[in-house]
C-alpha cells in the first residue's frame, strides 16, 4: 500500500464517525416535533367541548327568554279575561230583563193615556202581568223563587223577626204578617223574609194560681 492510499483511508474515517451523530440528532428533532404536536391534539377535544357547552347555554337562554315572554303574555291575557268576566258577568241576566223593561214602558204609556178617562183597574192588571212575567223568568232561568211565610211556624232559618206580639189564636210562634218577602236561589236562602211573629198568650189560670198559693202561705 502506498502512502497516498493510507492517507485517503485516514481521511474517510471521520466522515463515517459523524454519521451516527447525524442520525441521533434527526431522531431527537423528530421526537421534539412529536412532543410539540401532542398538546395540540389533546387540546382539540377540550375546545370542541367548550364550544358545545357554550352553544347549549345560549340555546337554553333563548328558551328561557321565550318561555318568560309566553308566560307574561299568558298572565296579561288572564287578567284581561278575568276583568271582562267581572264586567260582563250579568250580561245574560240584563238581556233577559230588557223585555220586562219594554213592557213597563208600554204600561206607563198606556197608563198615561188611561189617566184621561181610562180604568185604573186595567192599568193595575197590566202591571201585575209584567210582574208575574218577570218573576217567572227569574225562577225558570236563574232558580230564584219566592217562599211563602204567612201563617207558617216561625223558623229563624227562614224568617227575620222584626216584631213580636202575643195572640190568643196561636198555640206556638207563628208568622202573623209578612213585611218583606223571602227568596231562595235554588236551595239556598238568598234573602230572609221579614215577618211579625204572633206568640201564644200566657194562660189566665196559671196567673190566678200564684196569688192563691200566696194566700195559703200567709194564713199559715
Amino acid at each position: 500500500m502506498s502512502k497516498k492510499e493510507k492517507k485517503n483511508e485516514h481521511t474517510t474515517k471521520p466522515a463515517e464517525a459523524r454519521q451516527p451523530e447525524t442520525a441521533a440528532s434527526a431522531e431527537a428533532e423528530k421526537a421534539a416535533e412529536t412532543s410539540a404536536e401532542v398538546p395540540k391534539t389533546e387540546a382539540n377535544p377540550l375546545e370542541a367541548k367548550v364550544a358545545e357547552l357554550e352553544a347549549q347555554n345560549k340555546e337554553l337562554q333563548n328558551q328561557y327568554l321565550r318561555k318568560a315572554a309566553d308566560f307574561d303574555n299568558y298572565r296579561k291575557r288572564m287578567i284581561k279575561e278575568k276583568q271582562e268576566a267581572i264586567d260582563y258577568a250579568n250580561a245574560n241576566l240584563l238581556n233577559d230583563i230588557l223585555p220586562i223593561l219594554d213592557n213597563f214602558d208600554r204600561a206607563i204609556e198606556a197608563g198615561t193615556k188611561q189617566s184621561e178617562g181610562g180604568s185604573v183597574a186595567a192599568f193595575a192588571e197590566g202591571v201585575t202581568m209584567i210582574r208575574n212575567e218577570f218573576s217567572s223568568m227569574l225562577e225558570s232561568k236563574y232558580g230564584l223563587s219566592y217562599y211563602p211565610s204567612l201563617d207558617c211556624p216561625f223558623d229563624p232559618n227562614l224568617h227575620e223577626a222584626v216584631a213580636m206580639t202575643p195572640s190568643k189564636d196561636v198555640q206556638e210562634q207563628k208568622v202573623g204578617a209578612e213585611l218583606q218577602k223571602g227568596y231562595k236561589l235554588k236551595d239556598r236562602i238568598l234573602r230572609h223574609a221579614k215577618v211579625m211573629v204572633f206568640m201564644p198568650e200566657e194562660k189566665e189560670g196559671a196567673e190566678a194560681e200564684k196569688p192563691a198559693e200566696t194566700t195559703e202561705k200567709d194564713t199559715k
